[in-house]
């Protein structure tokens, strides 16, 4: 058929997912696609998933790899629900993702791998690729993969031979998908460019089999349609795909800089915080130290003695490092150093679902430590958002003299969408004093306003004080075990995170100012929410939304707030974290909607649940 000929179908919005086995760069072909829609000036979600085993077992369900993408031609704030469209390297990645698809969607299939073994392997009682009814359920597309890769590179001498040209398969799905959604192929050949730049060989194969997946899409009689999604209206400026772990590393680096600080991270490598680590250490430039420490306690403990030292304390983990950090946490509380805690959550307990997201870390942050040891607690809500609420995390806790938790998980931490590059001189600073003068110093004194004590950078003249964990007496910092003075500290440090109050802005809600439902998110719950809401307002349903950043303390007008409405529902990661405390603190009897499957809600979850309750 002649492209002339071929149909080209516009769409609003498409959600795509690669999937195949781990070694089948899934991982990397999503990334390119995602930023090719980027260039293409869609408006874009997406949603790694990938399994915790290094290497499972070939064409098994254990192993398989997926990368969801929706990009559109408006604001979205998803990676989508059902996709559209099904790439799936082997029988495994197909049984898996199977029950997401919807009668009529897409699915593009490497038929190379659906012989009867692989097919037995994964459950199917026979291939599917010859079955009647599954054929006239989905429209597929059968593609011999593996032969037309090895064709596209016939004649080229490549190490590794036929192993390394069956793992380029790839990238002739890649191309043929942008093919199929005219998307600019440039920016895929730069990033392989940048990727095998070192190895000529390996580089022109994959170029060639990229533009081979996408002549072939171009030439190929079975594909009658190609679609075309515009580009987005989005307003001016410079943008760039990012994650959230890259912008969280970026927020810390940028807050340190305004605060005329050096950055230290302490950090020991775990899934899914490991990024934050690795992105932090190409910036040496920029006065950032990394260090890997042995172990996690060695690691919170080194970024204490950094924040003693003057600068900018970091450890970054997740929820079973943190469990380890916890005593050294109230260390930090106790000796009132601006320590800051990047927990990245995942699935738990124990080593749980390692590479899968969850938000049960909530209670962990707030409640998590021995004593009465209280602690800010910040929650990013989108990829772009780490950004800003790592900034926020470094200024509240040099304000206020305290260890601040900074929420993610690993939803946000993998996932990307398009940043507004802000404007550096934009940012305001952080003022950071430290004191010299000796004259009426006292280490436990406190500023009127925020309660913080004075922050000395050792070795100070005349500043000479006594640190550590044994209580402290009021003003004077020695060791005391009076009770009253203990009763008095106790109170003194709850007061002060009570205090941090006064930075938090009122309460944004989106919808009606009162009356109905509001359904009340925090974290990485915003998108689904606010796709959710904003579908059940166009239905006519009386719905609201309003999403927290400053989990402890809490806003101080949302009881007000929340006793506007006439229900309100709280969707959350976890079994009910948010709505016990909400429970407890306002005696408001909130709804909870709880999902624990190691995946993040969907836009349907929510707005099935709003129907019921609006």
């Amino acid at each position: 058929m002649d492209q002339a000929t071929k149909v080209v179908e516009k769409r609003e919005a498409v959600v795509i997912r690669f999937a195949g086995d781990s070694g089948d760069g899934m991982q990397l072909t999503g990334t390119q696609f995602t930023q090719e829609s980027v260039m293409a000036g869609n408006d874009i979600g997406t949603l790694p998933d990938f399994p915790a085993e290094i290497r499972a077992p070939t064409g098994t369900l254990a192993g398989v790899s997926g990368f969801q993408l929706q990009f559109a031609s408006y604001d979205i704030y998803t990676p989508g629900d059902a996709p559209d469209v099904l790439v799936a390297m082997n029988p495994a990645a197909l049984k898996l993702n199977l029950p997401d698809m919807v009668a009529g969607s897409i699915l593009i299939l490497n038929s190379t791998a659906f012989v009867q073994k692989a097919c037995e392997k994964v459950g199917f009682a026979s291939n599917p690729l010859e079955d009647e009814a599954f054929r006239h359920k989905y429209r597929i597309y059968a593609v011999d993969m593996n032969k037309l890769t090895a064709g596209a590179v016939e004649g080229m001498d490549i190490t590794g031979g036929a192993r390394t040209i069956d793992r380029m398969k790839n990238m002739f799905a890649l191309g043929l998908v942008s093919w199929m959604f005219h998307r600019p192929l440039d920016v895929t050949v730069e990033g392989l460019k940048r990727k095998f730049g070192s190895k000529p060989e390996i580089l022109e194969a994959n170029l060639r089999v990229l533009k081979a997946g996408f002549h072939y899409g171009e030439t190929a009689e079975i594909f009658t349609h190609s679609y075309e999604v515009p580009a987005a209206k989005i307003p001016a400026g410079t943008y760039r795909s990012i994650t959230g772990n890259a912008a969280t590393a970026y927020g810390f680096i940028t807050a340190a800089r305004k605060a005329g600080l050096k950055l230290f991270l302490g950090s020991y490598p775990i899934t899914p915080a490991s990024d934050i680590l690795h992105e932090l250490s190409q910036y040496k430039n920029y006065d950032v130290l990394t260090f890997q420490a042995e172990d996690e306690i060695a690691a919170v403990g080194a970024a204490i003695g950094a924040a003693f030292g003057g600068h900018i304390g970091l450890t970054t983990s997740s929820g079973p490092g943190v469990a380890l950090k916890q005593e050294a946490i109230s260390l930090a509380v106790m000796a009132e150093l601006p320590l800051v805690i990047a927990n990245i959550q995942r699935g738990g307990p124990s080593t749980g679902l390692p590479t899968k997201t969850e938000q049960a870390d909530l209670l962990q942050a707030i409640l998590g430590r021995h004593g009465e040891s209280p602690v800010p607690v910040i929650a990013a809500s989108t990829p772009a958002d780490c950004f800003d609420a790592a900034i926020e995390a470094v200024r509240i806790a040099v304000k206020y003299m305290t260890p601040v938790f900074f929420l993610s998980d690993g939803y946000l931490a993998n996932g990307a969408e398009p940043w507004q590059i802000p404007d550096v001189a934009a940012i305001p600073e952080i003022p950071v004093t430290f004191r010299t003068e000796p004259e009426g110093f006292q280490p436990y004194g406190r500023d009127e306003q925020t309660l913080a004590r004075p922050w000395v950078r050792p070795g100070t003249p005349g500043l000479e004080h006594r640190i550590g964990g044994l209580e402290k007496e009021y003003g004077s910092g020695m060791v005391s075990y009076s009770p009253e003075n203990h009763e008095r500290m106790v109170h003194t440090r709850a007061a002060k995170i009570r205090a941090i109050r006064q930075d938090i802005p009122p309460t944004e809600v989106f919808g009606d100012e009162r009356g109905g439902l509001l359904v009340l998110g925090w974290g990485s719950t915003y998108g689904a929410i606010r796709s959710a809401v904003r579908e059940g307002r166009a239905k006519g349903k009386k719905v609201s939304h309003a999403h927290l950043r400053w989990m402890n303390p809490l806003p101080a007008d949302l009881e007000t707030v929340l006793k506007r409405y006439d229900t309100v529902l709280i969707p959350e990661m976890n079994l009910g974290q948010l709505r016990m405390l909400v429970r407890a603190e306002y005696l408001i009897p909130a709804v909870g909607l709880n999902k624990v499957k190691g995946r993040p809600f969907t836009k349907s979850d929510i707005l099935e649940k709003i129907e019921e309750l609006a």
